[in-house]
This record gives C-alpha cells, sequence and structure tokens, in this order.
C-alpha cells in the first residue's frame, strides 16, 4: 500500500504548482501597485523587475520553511497517514480558497490561509485523538495555538497602523511636494530619495533577508549590532547618490519606486515561499522518513522527525521561483487582483468596482461632519496655505497613471518600514494587508476620495477587509471538514478528495475565462478615457454608447418574453432566474451610467454640453424600461409561485400577438441604435401608436369581463398590470428612440 503513499506526494507537489501559481496571482498585488498605478515604466519593465526579485528570493528562501514542518501542530503526537492527510486537506482548501479570491479580483493573506487550514486540520485529528483516548492530553500538546493567536492580533494592529501611518506621511509628504512637485525639488529631493532608499534596504535586510539560506547566525549577529552604523552609512550614501542622480536629470522617484517594487518581491518570495511549498516539503520529508524507516504501518510510525530543521534542495527552491516568475509574467487573475487596489486608490473617479452599503455611507457622513469641524477651527490662513499645497489643478500624473510618482514612493517606503518594524518585534505582520491599507491611507490623504466616489471606495475597502476575516474562518472550517472526510473514509475518500479539487480549479478557470471574453466594454472605456482627441473621442463615445443601448434593448426584450412565456407556461424556475438577474441588472446600469458620463468629460466641453442633455434622458428611459420590466416580473413571479389560477387561454392568445409586435419594435429600435441610422423611425411611431390602440382595446374588454364576474380578480389585476406596463413600455421606447438619434445625430 506504500504506492498510495508516493502518489499523495506527487499530488502534493502537482498541487503546490497550482498553489504556487494561484498564490502569485494573488499576492502579486502586493508589491505590483505602486509601480503600475503610477506607470513608473512600462509593464514589462516593472514585471522583469519584479520577476528578478521573486526568484533571487526563492531560491534563497529555507529558514521560513519550518512553520509548516512544526509551526502549528506537535508533529511527534501524529502519526504518517495522518501527517499526510492534514497535508492534502491544507492543500486542496488552499489552491481553492485563493483562486477564488482572484477570480473575484481580492487581495488575500496566504500566510493566514495556510495557518487556518493547518490549525483546521490539526484541529480535527487532536478532536479525534482526545476523543478516542484517556491518555489527559489536551488541544495544547497537539497544536500550537499560540500562533493563530498572534496571528489575529496582527490582522487588527496592521491594518489600523498601516492606514493611520499611509494616511499621515502621505499628508505630510504632499504638503512638503504638492501635486507640482518636479517644480522646486532642487535640495529636497536628495533628502527624501536618501531617506527612502535607506528604509527600503532596512526593510531587505531586516524583513528580506533574515531567514534566506546564506545568512548565517554570525552575518545576522553582525547585521543586528551593527543596524545604526549601517542606517546612517546607507543614509548618507544614498542622500549623495540620489542628489547627484537629480542633477543627472534622472527621475529619483522612479528610482525610489524600481528599488522599493524589487526589495518587496524579493521579501515576498523570500518569506512568503513557506505558504505554498512548505507542506507538499512536509509531506515529502514525512515519506521519506516513513520509507527509511522500514515501517510497514503508516498509523504506528510517529513523525517527531518533523522537530528537526528544514533543509530544502536547491532545486525545489530553484523551481519554485521559475512557476513563480512564469505566474506573475502571465498571470491574467494577478493582473485582475491588482486592478482592484488600483481602482480602490485611483486620483480620480474611473470604473467603481464595488457599489454602496449603509456602513460605508455612514462612515462617509461621520468623517465629512468631523472634517467639516476641523476646518472651521483651523486659522482661516492656514486652510489657505493648506488648500494651495493640495491644488490638484497643476497635478503631474504619467498618462494612463491611477496617482503619481510621490505617492507611489510614499506606499513602497511606508509599507516597506512598517514590515520591517513589525518584524523585528515578532509581529507576524502580513505584507497583503499593510500594502493595501497603506494604499488606501495614502489615497485619503490625497484627497482622491472625493464627495463622488468616496462611498464605493470605502465599501470597496470593507469588502477586502471583510474578505480577510473570512479567509481565516472558511480556511479552518474547510480544512477541518476534509481532514474529517479523510479520516472516517481513508485512503479512498482521500484520493477523490484531491480529484475533486483539481476539477474544481479546473473548472473555475474555465469560468472565469468565459467571463473576462465576455467584458468587452471596459476596454472600450478605457480607451476612451485614455484619447486625447477630442474629435476621436467622440467617436468611441458615440460607438460605446450606440452599443450599450443595443445591448440594453436586446436584454430587456429578452427578459420580456421569458417572464410573459413563464406567466403562460406556470414555470416558476424559468420566473425566478428572471427576478435574479434583474436584480444584478440594476446594479449593471448604474454602473454603466456613471462610466459613460465619466467618458462624456473627454469630449469637446461645448459639445458635450449640447448632447449631456439627451444623453440622460436616453438613460431615463432606460431606467423607465427596466423598471417597466421589474413591475412586470415580482407580481407575476409572485403569482406563478403561489400556484395561483393560471392566465385563461384567451387572454395568453391576445396577448402573445400584441407581446410579439412588442417584441419586433424593441429588436428594430435596438437596431436602429447600433447602426445608428435612424430613417426608420417613423415607421416604428406608427406600429407603437397601433399597438397602444390594441392594448387600450384589451383594457376595456377585461374591465368588461371584470364588471360582468366572468374572470378570477387575481387574474385579471395580474393582466390588467401586465397590459400597462406593456403600453408603458411602447411609450417609453418611442421617447428614447427619439432621444438616441439626437445624442448620436445632432
Amino acid at each position: 500500500m506504500d504506492w498510495i503513499y508516493l502518489g499523495f506526494v506527487i499530488f502534493l507537489f502537482i498541487l503546490a504548482i497550482s498553489d504556487l501559481w494561484v498564490g502569485v496571482s494573488n499576492d502579486a498585488v502586493n508589491f505590483l501597485n505602486s509601480a503600475i498605478g503610477s506607470k513608473v515604466a512600462k509593464f514589462r519593465t516593472i514585471i522583469i523587475i519584479a520577476a528578478a526579485g521573486v526568484f533571487i528570493g526563492a531560491i534563497m528562501s529555507n529558514g521560513m520553511m519550518d512553520i509548516a514542518r512544526h509551526g502549528i501542530f506537535r508533529p511527534e503526537q501524529f502519526c504518517f497517514q495522518e501527517i499526510m492527510y492534514i497535508c492534502l486537506a491544507v492543500m486542496v482548501t488552499d489552491i481553492i480558497l485563493l483562486d477564488v479570491f482572484n477570480s473575484l479580483g481580492m487581495p488575500t493573506s496566504t500566510t493566514v490561509s495556510m495557518v487556518f487550514e493547518l490549525l483546521g486540520a490539526t484541529f480535527a485529528f487532536s478532536m479525534l485523538k482526545i476523543a478516542g483516548s484517556d491518555s489527559g492530553l489536551g488541544f495544547s500538546d497537539y497544536m500550537n495555538t499560540e500562533k493563530a493567536l498572534s496571528v489575529i492580533m496582527a490582522i487588527f494592529v496592521s491594518v489600523a497602523l498601516a492606514f493611520a501611518f499611509g494616511l499621515i506621511i502621505q499628508y505630510i509628504s504632499r504638503l512638503i511636494f504638492t501635486f507640482n512637485y518636479k517644480k522646486d525639488l532642487k535640495w529636497k529631493i536628495g533628502i527624501f530619495g536618501g531617506i527612502a532608499a535607506t528604509a527600503i534596504v532596512y526593510f531587505l535586510l531586516i524583513k528580506g533577508a533574515k531567514d534566506l539560506s546564506f545568512m548565517t547566525a554570525d552575518v545576522k549577529e553582525w547585521i543586528h549590532v551593527h543596524t545604526w552604523q549601517l542606517l546612517g552609512v546607507c543614509l548618507v550614501s544614498f542622500t549623495i547618490l540620489m542628489q547627484i542622480l537629480y542633477f543627472c536629470k534622472v527621475n529619483v522617484f522612479k528610482v525610489v519606486v524600481l528599488i522599493g517594487t524589487f526589495a518587496l518581491a524579493t521579501a515576498f518570495a523570500g518569506n512568503d515561499l513557506v505558504n505554498f511549498i512548505g507542506v507538499p516539503l512536509t509531506g515529502y520529508a514525512s515519506y521519506l522518513d516513513y520509507m527509511a524507516s522500514g515501517s510497514t504501518d503508516p498509523t504506528a510510525h510517529m513523525m517527531g522527525v518533523l522537530n528537526g530543521p528544514a533543509k530544502t534542495p536547491m532545486v525545489f527552491l530553484f523551481l519554485a521561483g521559475v512557476v513563480m516568475v512564469i505566474a506573475l509574467a502571465t498571470s491574467k487573475k494577478a493582473h485582475n487582483v491588482t486592478k482592484t487596489e488600483i481602482s480602490l486608490a485611483k486620483q480620480d473617479e474611473g470604473d467603481e468596482m464595488f457599489g454602496s452599503s449603509k456602513v460605508a455611507r455612514s462612515i462617509v457622513r461621520w468623517s465629512t461632519s468631523v472634517a467639516n469641524g476641523l476646518i472651521a477651527i483651523t486659522p482661516a490662513k492656514v486652510r489657505t496655505w493648506i488648500g494651495k499645497r493640495f491644488d490638484a489643478s497643476e497635478i503631474e500624473i504619467e498618462d494612463g497613471a491611477s496617482y503619481d510618482l510621490v505617492r507611489a514612493s510614499v506606499n513602497l517606503v511606508v509599507a516597506s518600514m512598517l514590515i520591517a518594524f513589525g518584524t523585528s518585534l515578532k509581529l507576524p505582520l502580513s505584507t497583503t494587508y499593510v500594502t493595501f491599507m497603506v494604499a488606501m491611507g495614502t489615497s485619503l490623504a490625497d484627497r482622491a476620495w472625493s464627495r463622488e466616489s468616496a462611498v464605493f471606495r470605502v465599501t470597496g475597502v470593507l469588502s477586502v477587509i471583510g474578505g480577510w476575516f473570512v479567509t481565516a474562518g472558511v480556511a479552518f472550517t474547510c480544512a477541518f471538514i476534509i481532514a474529517l472526510l479523510m479520516h472516517f473514509g481513508g485512503n479512498a475518500v482521500a484520493i477523490i478528495i484531491v480529484i475533486a479539487g483539481l476539477a474544481a480549479l479546473i473548472h473555475n478557470n474555465i469560468r472565469y475565462k468565459a467571463k473576462n471574453e465576455d467584458i468587452n466594454g471596459d476596454k472600450e472605456f478605457k480607451a476612451i478615457l485614455a484619447c486625447q482627441d477630442n474629435a476621436k473621442s467622440w467617436e468611441l463615445l458615440s460607438r460605446y454608447v450606440a452599443e450599450n443601448e443595443s445591448g440594453f434593448l436586446n436584454g430587456i426584450a429578452d427578459q420580456y418574453k421569458k417572464i410573459t412565456d413563464g406567466l403562460i407556461e406556470e414555470n416558476v424556475k424559468v420566473l425566478r432566474k428572471s427576478s435574479n438577474e434583474l436584480k444584478q441588472e440594476k446594479v449593471k446600469l448604474k454602473n454603466l451610467r456613471r462610466k459613460e458620463t465619466l467618458c462624456l468629460r473627454h469630449i469637446d466641453a461645448e459639445e458635450g454640453l449640447r448632447k449631456s442633455a439627451w444623453f440622460h434622458q436616453v438613460f431615463n428611459d432606460m431606467e423607465q424600461l427596466y423598471y417597466s420590466i421589474r413591475r412586470i416580473c415580482e407580481p407575476v413571479y409572485e403569482h406563478v409561485d403561489n400556484n395561483f389560477s393560471p392566465l385563461p387561454e384567451k387572454y395568453a392568445d391576445e396577448f402573445t400577438v400584441s407581446r410579439d409586435k412588442v417584441l419586433g419594435i424593441i429588436g428594430g429600435i435596438s437596431n436602429l441604435c447600433n447602426e445608428g441610422d435612424y430613417g426608420d423611425l417613423r415607421k416604428y411611431d406608427e406600429q407603437i401608436s397601433g399597438l397602444q390602440t390594441e392594448f387600450s382595446d384589451m383594457r376595456k374588454s377585461l374591465m368588461t369581463d371584470i364588471q360582468g364576474g366572468n374572470v378570477n380578480l387575481t387574474v385579471a389585476y395580474l393582466y390588467l398590470n401586465l397590459l400597462q406596463e406593456s403600453e408603458q413600455m411602447t411609450i417609453v421606447l418611442q421617447q428614447m428612440s427619439r432621444a438616441s438619434r439626437k445624442f448620436q445625430q445632432g
């Protein structure tokens, strides 16, 4: 039966490759965002620098592997089979959990996920051992609960401190440099560059290099004793170097951002590699020890050998570095996760990814009141001076960048300093938490969260933070359940779970790819915002709006047919699906209006003013059509779901004829909008007038039946609502087509 455990080891390494891929895709947000958000260099250059840091950090990593061997569980209390099941449960949970977060574009902590997965699986077996034995051992004898507590405390500490320090230091930096930061850098830039580079070197030494394989005890002790001397030499040297670079016409801010990107990437790979391959290597070491012992009973061989230090073969570190670099360069999900933070930190309004929430609205309202109170007690001269320093009218941002190089530099420097300081105090700070919250603090200090975007961005930040806490709970619970299933089901269930985990991962990636291919509007939206030619911007916007109008009308027609067919056929499943889809459509419509309004600002001001009235008229009509469909769907769904009397065949037949005419008009107007040819509008006006007469006649006939008591009142009121809303739709369609023509053709 030993071949089964060899298969488990092979599975662990396959899962390790997947885990490396999805883990790097998620954690790329930690070291890429500042460089990408500020457009410090070409994307390829940024990736090359980050990849170099990742590869160097990976091949030099070794010391942190011990956390997966004996940092969470007490290996001497577990047999070989139990250790293998724990490793399998952790890896299956990890790849699925991280991939879900990547697909959602949400950054999360690989450290927290691994620690709580190990805790969950270990807790399951510890519980079983305590229940089945009278040895007197407790949970503390089987697992290291202190580690979980330190991680939870670090979450609260890092989230609050990172946001506060990012806010304060960025505020001070902006007062010093202003948004027109290139105007007066003669002497300030050397000092700033020296402090920034020294902070990054300190971070690299304390956080990034302390556990690398070549760092002997003597070297680490020497660095510890001479830390202040090293920092003093670095500060003087870097200050002089940065000043020289400035006089040589080199952009010092770009140098700082690129150095910081390399440092964070190196530390990430050096310290977080254990999160991806530590558990598979633990399983591999356990298998080697079991085979070397000559034991034939995997339930009797105890794994005290894991208490020894990890000695990871260089080939594994090298291959891990290769996989991480490839994932960094090619993963679309890495770009998706990066997009989340950049969107929330963008200097101006953009494609706000998150909606509004009650908590966010309360926070923004309270913050506005506090800010107004502080402004009221601030002397007028001070307010005026600060206002000038924060005048964003002369902001210097690279084309297409989300924020400037000053903020990007502060992001990296503050994150580096906080992580290094936390590490020196033995606090397991998460790079994900720190880098994200620093970026949010600096964006708030830069007044990037305007009254129009603050609620959406606060909602986004709360969603990400909530996801971090969910990570811990879900990781623990899933690993706990999977470990129990493996214990009671044995090797057969373990094999099924591993295969199911891989299948789920593959299926999720296929769905993500299909979803990504469906999103075409974003590219056009970005192209309009990036276009500098007003005439070209109008051409792009005209096409973009026309396609969106046509797509919306086609969607309305599809829902109208499904709902009315669902009523006639009494198909509650179709109606339930339509009801859910319409709820989602409201958010899409709201986001579409915001995006197109932003695009409208990028055309000629006079032209934009003239077009805006018709633009908003079109959108108001689209909203009216949406609400008409909702007012049809809700009572119809309730009627069929409650199994009330069906629509009489007489009414169904007469309505279907008129319904099909409405669908024909919607399809025709959709084509007019898409093609930009409104020559047939008069034809549709005549058809709409005829339909209004038909709906009026059907209502009169229905009222006659109601008066004569020839129809069920519940059915009658439902049918009356259907006729009224259908007629209202034709009126709105007529208004929308005219407004669309005015917008497109003037």
